[in-house]
């Protein structure tokens, strides 16, 4: 018995000589919240240890941890503040903090840090023991700009046959991904989701959305399909009106379901040709798709697409917002478009006064209506037509903001043009006639020409009349 406890006293005395001798070392940083670009970090690392401090080394990890730059260095070599311990053979803790401070963050310095920390071996005073801790920094930002624009613009406007309208959101510089949702005169939108067959990355940041599923051309439920009744045709599927010609009689035409937000096929009945009303429900499908696209600098763009089929009557002012939510933000973004026909092109027509010769420019110069800034969403598309006539370069029709009629004739005098404005919502046309006047110069050019005829036939008769004399005399 009295062998068995001094084997255990002397094999406890060996333990704490030998960890007298070795020493210890730990390692801890505190750990980090996310933080926001542009805000100062601090990075703590707390050490404890009963051995000499030889060095501290901070290193920022990059490309997956295969490179470590390092950003600080203490060496206790060469800090001569540094207090050595008097007594190695008792046992003191010391606590050490070392700290490293990032000024205003930017996105590139997201990522994992690590703290080294080496000490002095106990037994040889010469070699380093190293351990080390690490944290991950994960910086945010904010998206620094948001637009929203309607896809396929400018685009005409559709009397006789109803249209898909998209309105694409675009986010830029977020990070993490900003949630992007729409509004509707200040009402958030409820949406289906659907995920776009040429992205992988689509995610749900959209609020108020109903079950994923396909997308089908309407939903056929009893409120619905009694409002279609009354315009199946004879063999009870639905038709169409062809407006060009009142008496001709329905014709049939299937109905289309498709996986996709393609155009629906809707009867239809036009009240007047310049103001269509499309019979469909005035509750309509809003379908939602979201983006993600990767950026360079480590930011995300996020594109969100809202589309539905428009009904130029109900749309008309209506308000859209697109609204993005980060957290880095403490209230979301937001812009917002306020849908609109064209409402008369006002035209401006230089030089004012034209002159045959002269080349003439008629420029679109705003609307008839609304405020200087305009209000007309999405881009009109401009055409010019001449009334009666072709345009000066033998063309039926010419697109743009501005047409030029270069050299005009005389006999344009009096011909009017028409600038057509028009977007998916509606057209409007603006008529405006062109004045030539003579041009003096040109005139002036054509008399001295004429002038200088009857000269020449007057030289002509003094030489035939000396000739005859001479002859005369001759003879």
């Amino acid at each position: 018995m009295g062998k068995m406890s001094a084997l255990s006293l002397c094999f406890l005395l060996c333990a704490d000589l030998l960890d007298f001798a070795v020493g210890y070392l730990t390692v801890t940083i505190e750990p980090l919240p996310p933080v926001v670009v542009g805000e100062t970090v601090t990075l703590k690392c707390n050490f404890k240890t009963d051995g000499r401090l030889r060095e501290i080394v901070w290193y920022r990890v990059t490309d997956g941890g295969t490179i470590k730059q390092k950003i600080f260095t203490y060496d206790a070599m060469f800090n001569t503040n540094y207090s050595h311990m008097e007594d190695y053979r008792r046992r003191e803790d010391l606590v050490y903090q070392s700290t490293v401070r990032l000024p205003e963050v930017r996105i590139s310095d997201n990522g994992p840090y690590e703290c080294h920390v080496g000490i002095y071996d106990r037994a040889t005073r010469e070699k380093v023991v190293l351990a080390s801790g690490n944290v991950f920094l994960t910086v945010m930002s904010p998206p620094n700009n948001i637009s929203v624009v309607a896809e396929n613009t400018p685009a005409p406007f559709s009397r006789y046959q109803a249209q898909n309208f998209t309105l694409v959101c675009t986010a830029k510089g977020g990070k993490p991904a900003p949630s992007v949702y729409f509004k509707r005169d200040g009402e958030l939108i409820e949406v289906i989701s659907y995920v776009s067959p040429t992205v992988g990355d689509e995610g749900g940041g959209s609020a108020g959305v109903r079950g994923a599923r396909p997308l089908i051309s309407r939903d056929l439920d009893d409120t619905k399909l009694q409002k279609s009744l009354s315009l199946l045709g004879p063999d009870g599927r639905p038709g169409r009106l062809y407006t060009e010609s009142p008496k001709r009689s329905y014709t049939v035409k299937q109905p289309r379901y498709e996986p996709s937000p393609a155009t629906e096929t809707i009867p239809e009945t036009v009240v007047s040709r310049e103001f269509p009303r499309w019979v469909q429900s005035t509750d309509p499908l809003y379908f939602f798709s979201n983006t993600h696209i990767p950026q360079s600098d480590g930011s995300v763009l996020v594109q969100a697409k809202l589309t539905w089929t428009l009904n130029p009557q109900l749309d008309n002012d209506a308000l859209f917002s697109c609204e993005v939510k980060h957290p880095a933000l403490s209230m979301p973004m937001q812009t917002e478009v306020t849908l609109a026909a064209p409402k008369g092109p006002k035209l401006l027509m230089t030089p004012s006064r034209a002159k045959v010769g002269d080349t003439v420019r008629i420029t679109v110069q705003g609307f008839q209506v609304g405020s200087p800034g305009n209000e007309v969403f999405p881009e009109p598309l401009f055409t010019w037509t001449r009334v009666g006539g072709r345009l000066l370069d033998g063309s039926t029709e010419r697109e743009g903001k501005e047409l030029v009629l270069e050299r005009v004739p005389a006999d344009l005098n009096g011909s009017m043009y028409r600038c057509t404005a028009q977007n998916p919502l509606g057209s409007t046309d603006t008529h405006t006639r062109l004045i030539v006047f003579e041009n003096p110069s040109m005139m002036k050019n054509t008399q001295n020409q004429n002038s200088g005829a009857p000269g020449l036939h007057m030289l002509s008769l003094t030489w035939l009349t000396l000739a005859l004399t001479v002859i005369a005399e001759l003879t």
